[in-house]
C-alpha cells in the first residue's frame, strides 16, 4: 500500500472507533436516565405493540404521511438500503478482490441508486416548502455527507484507485455520526421500542387496527 492508501485506511479506522465509542456513550446516557413505568391499567399487550412497531408499524400504508407521499417514502427506503450497501462495502473492502464480481456489481448498483435517492431527497429539502421550513443546517449537511459516502462506496467497488477517497469520506462520516443528525440510527431502535410498549400497553394499536 502507498502512503496515501495507508493514511486513508488509518483515518477510516479512527473514524470507526470514534463512531462506536460515540454511539456507545449515547446508549449509556440513555440507560442512565430515570425511567418511570406506565401505571395505567393494561388494555393491550406491550409485546404485541413492540412487534407491530418493528414490522407493520413501518409499512407505508400504516401512516397517513407515507400514504400521501409514497414517492418520498420509496426514495427514503432506497436511500437507506444504499447506506447499508455502503456499510457492507466499507467492512468488506479489505477483501474486495476475493468477492465475486457479480456481488461487487450488485453492491455498486444498489449504492449508486441509494446515493442518487439521497441527492434527490436533498434537492427536495431545498425545493419543497414544508421540508425547507423544518430543515436545519444539520439536516442538509447530514444528507449531503451520507449521500457522498454512499456514492463513493459505489465508486470504490468499481475502481480500486478510488478506495482511498472512499476511506476519507467514510472517516468524516463516521466521526460526524455521534455528533449530528446521523445518530438517529442509534435512537431509532429505542424510540420504536418505546412506541410499541406504550401504545401496545394502552391498547391503542390493537384498537386502531380493529376499527
Amino acid at each position: 500500500m502507498s502512503t496515501v492508501e495507508t493514511s486513508a485506511a488509518i483515518a477510516a479506522i479512527v473514524g470507526a472507533v470514534v463512531a462506536v465509542v460515540g454511539c456507545a456513550w449515547h446508549v449509556r446516557w440513555m440507560f442512565s436516565l430515570p425511567f418511570k413505568g406506565d401505571v395505567a391499567t393494561a388494555k393491550g399487550s406491550a409485546s404485541k405493540g413492540v412487534m407491530y412497531a418493528y414490522t407493520l408499524g413501518m409499512a407505508p400504508w400504516e401512516k397517513e404521511s407515507t400514504r400521501r407521499h409514497m414517492v418520498g417514502y420509496l426514495r427514503g427506503v432506497l436511500f437507506h438500503v444504499g447506506i447499508f450497501a455502503a456499510l457492507v462495502v466499507f467492512v468488506a473492502s479489505p477483501w474486495a478482490t476475493v468477492i465475486w464480481p457479480s456481488v461487487r456489481l450488485l453492491l455498486a448498483a444498489v449504492a449508486c441508486l441509494g446515493g442518487i435517492a439521497g441527492l434527490l431527497g436533498l434537492a427536495a429539502r431545498f425545493g419543497e416548502h414544508n421540508l425547507r421550513a423544518i430543515s436545519t443546517k444539520d439536516d442538509y449537511f447530514a444528507v449531503a455527507l451520507v449521500s457522498l459516502f454512499v456514492l463513493t462506496s459505489a465508486l470504490a467497488v468499481l475502481s480500486p484507485s478510488a478506495v482511498p477517497v472512499f476511506y476519507v469520506v467514510s472517516a468524516v462520516t463516521l466521526v460526524y455520526l455521534p455528533f449530528g443528525k446521523v445518530r438517529h440510527c442509534v435512537y431509532f431502535f429505542f424510540s420504536r421500542f418505546a412506541f410499541g410498549v406504550f401504545f401496545g400497553h394502552r391498547g391503542v394499536i390493537e384498537g386502531a387496527r380493529s376499527q
